[in-house]
């Protein structure tokens, strides 16, 4: 058992909370059953989805978060933290200090199988995860467990989705006043982001229509091709878990070596994620990008589509570290993954240059695939999901429970240093100058080289 979790009477904080009704569900659930839980409200969305639940407001700056923060914890005897999203910046200090007072935190997203899961991991997420990657040890964890998962799904509608989503940021952007030094952590503007769906709310039956035509016709000239998924340039996988400033480079890099390497009867197919708002405008960068490089016959791109059929008759699958690349590897189809992502294992994705995977997809270890995934399932995978009331009434009972009984990461799947770390400075991610990890020798990761750094 880790050093960070202890028998003692545990007393949470909870900080932001996903854009939903869950959030509250598990704080309220947890009150009910007689734990200790305080929250902090950091804008006027957190207070508006906890409203009436006894909570303390911060209204002051980012920069005096950390003193605030620090006392907050030792006069609360806080024991254990929990928040979504651990890339917010509120939320990369909170850890910091949390592992200077030896306080559990956990961190929660949506899940990493999908759909219905909800992911909540000890510590962090992305290069800092503490799930195994190591085949052998995964086989090993995952021998005893379940072969089967649970099937149950929970539909919801998209507006519940993009209502919850537009209303938690839109909020604090109309009513700065409320808590006026709040730091959003958005990469637009809500008044630039959120408009430009419009336009693609009002074209998508086309942008679908385009899409599965285009996919038909690639299925009936049985056209060897690799799948692209793209993500969202917001997204904080893309943001702080890969070694591109931007997701145009990523577009280049894959371009360029399909170009360079691959045999001239293939092609590549872009397919733009469903939620983009088309900001960057991405069929655009792609086409143009295949321009320079006198290759547009062989780039296609879809704005729409069933991405498992798309995978199913695809030769591969590029992408960055988008959870569409555990489908592909579940369907048998080859990975090859180019930042960091918890499923990049050797065995089940591609270790070798990405000029060579063009060449050679190998498919992956099927049943080192099931074990990952039962293993992952049964330690960092809650059933359930955030914005179904069926969704929540699976999964609040067990998230609550995983956390008052520290029963996360269970069946062994924690390893003490975070081992896609090493990786991640090779591939030049930024690690947080927070220091999001110390070694034992007071080490941190900084921009893609080792730097000292002084302990307090």
């Amino acid at each position: 058992m880790s050093k960070y979790l202890r028998d003692t009477p545990k007393k949470f904080l909870f900080l932001q909370s996903h854009p939903s009704l869950f959030g509250r569900q598990v704080i309220k659930y947890l009150r009910e059953s007689d734990v200790d839980c305080s929250i902090i409200n950091l804008s006027l969305s957190d207070w508006g989805y906890r409203i009436g639940l006894r909570a303390d407001n911060y209204w002051g700056t980012l920069a005096n978060w950390p003193d605030y923060l620090r006392t907050y914890l030792k006069k609360k005897q806080i024991t254990d933290l929990v928040y979504y999203a651990d890339q917010r910046p509120y939320h990369r200090i909170a850890y910091k200090i949390s592992r200077e007072l030896k306080i559990n935190t956990f961190s929660y997203e949506f899940g990493y199988l999908r759909p219905d899961w909800i992911t909540l991991e000890r510590g962090a997420m992305g290069p800092f995860s503490h799930f195994p990657n190591k085949p052998a040890l995964i086989r090993k964890l995952a021998s005893d467990l379940d072969q089967n998962l649970p099937g149950e799904h929970y539909p919801y509608t998209f507006f519940s989705e993009a209502f919850n989503e537009v209303a938690y940021n839109f909020v604090p952007a109309l009513f700065p006043v409320f808590f006026p030094f709040y730091q959003r952590d958005r990469y637009y503007h809500p008044f630039r982001d959120y408009p430009s769906y419009i336009p693609r709310l009002l074209t998508t039956r086309f942008r679908e229509t385009n899409a599965r035509l285009t996919i038909q016709d690639l299925k009936r000239r049985k056209a060897s091709y690799f799948v692209v998924p793209m993500q969202m340039q917001n997204d904080y996988q893309v943001r702080n878990h890969a070694g591109y400033l931007h997701l145009s480079e990523m577009v280049e890099e894959i371009i360029s070596s399909f170009v360079r390497s691959s045999p001239t009867d293939q092609h590549l197919v872009f397919k733009v994620h469903p939620l983009d708002n088309s900001i960057e405008q991405w069929p655009k960068v792609i086409r143009q990008t295949a321009e320079r490089y006198q290759c547009q016959s062989r780039v296609i791109v879809i704005d729409g589509g069933n991405l498992v059929e798309l995978f199913r008759h695809s030769k591969g699958v590029v992408l960055l570290n988008s959870t569409s690349g555990l489908q592909a590897l579940q369907q048998g189809i080859p990975v090859k993954v180019l930042g960091i992502s918890v499923y990049d294992v050797d065995g089940m994705t591609c270790q070798n240059p990405l000029d060579q995977f063009w060449k050679k997809p190998t498919p992956p270890d099927r049943p080192l695939v099931n074990d990952f995934v039962r293993l992952l399932a049964a330690s960092i995978q809650v059933k359930g999901n955030f914005f179904s009331a069926r969704g929540r009434r699976v999964a609040v009972p067990e998230f609550a429970r995983r956390l008052v009984e520290g029963d996360v990461n269970s069946h062994g799947a924690f390893v003490e240093m975070p081992p896609r770390l090493e990786k991640a400075r090779q591939l030049g991610v930024r690690i947080p100058a927070d220091s999001y990890w110390r070694t034992e020798e007071s080490e941190a990761y900084r921009g893609g080289r080792i730097v000292k750094t002084n302990t307090t």
